[in-house]
């Protein structure tokens, strides 16, 4: 989770967003680069005074001007693309997990077993232990198994919804009347938190999610009790 003066990204938690930040790293070099040209012609028009009369058309500089962007734009758009596959991409899930938003919180269902489902809710401040996350904690965690290709459904009963986890580079909208599905997958234990992040009402910021991933043999005894 993001903790005080964290300018930066979150560690990733998952191979996806290992690859957003790369691309993030990527894209903010050649902002940087493109910033820094720009900003130094602008800061040089200042002090040259290079006048010629005879000067009517530059097709040369023109044709740079225009094919140098173009160029840029493709070292983005071609890891965009790739980056953007690599997300939709659904590789034979260990197991699924399904999330239903509701005004002010979270149900989970793991249809592969028995049909377990629970729901979570916030924490209250006048509740939480001394070791808890204001507004960040739940009563119910997800239990979710380490080092496995875990496929989520995101749904909701009311409005809009957003199931975000920024350590895993997760972002699904839970629509009414709409099943949309994303893949994620873990690679070191720990607890990872995360909040609806639509605007879908008053309390919007108070539905937060929790994720607890263990190693595989913890998560089959947490299931089997």
């Amino acid at each position: 989770m993001s903790t005080w003066a964290n300018l930066g990204l979150q560690d990733s938690a998952s191979p996806l967003m290992e690859q957003l930040i790369f691309f993030h790293d990527h894209a903010l070099l050649i902002l940087v680069m493109i910033t820094v040209l720009v900003g130094y012609l602008m800061f040089m028009l200042f002090f040259n005074n290079y006048v010629n009369r005879f000067l009517l058309h530059g097709q040369m500089i023109e044709m740079i001007w225009t094919i140098l962007p173009a160029i840029i734009l493709l070292f983005i758009a071609f890891p965009s693309l790739r980056l953007l596959y690599l997300l939709d991409e659904i590789n034979e899930p260990s197991i699924t997990l399904k999330s239903i938003g509701h005004q002010w919180y979270w149900s989970y269902e793991y249809s592969d077993f028995n049909d377990i489902e629970f729901d979570s809710y916030m924490v209250p401040t006048n509740e939480l232990s001394t070791d808890g996350f204001r507004l960040l904690d739940v009563d119910n965690r997800i239990v979710l198994p380490m080092n496995s290709q875990i496929r989520i459904l995101v749904t909701a009963a009311d409005v809009i919804h957003s199931w975000t986890i920024p350590a895993l580079g997760v972002k699904v909208d839970g629509t009414p009347g709409r099943l949309n599905q994303t893949n994620f997958f873990i690679n070191r234990p720990g607890l990872f938190y995360g909040q609806c992040s639509e605007i879908c009402g008053a309390n919007h910021s108070f539905m937060p999610i929790v994720i607890e991933s263990v190693p595989i043999n913890y998560f089959i005894k947490w299931i089997t009790n």
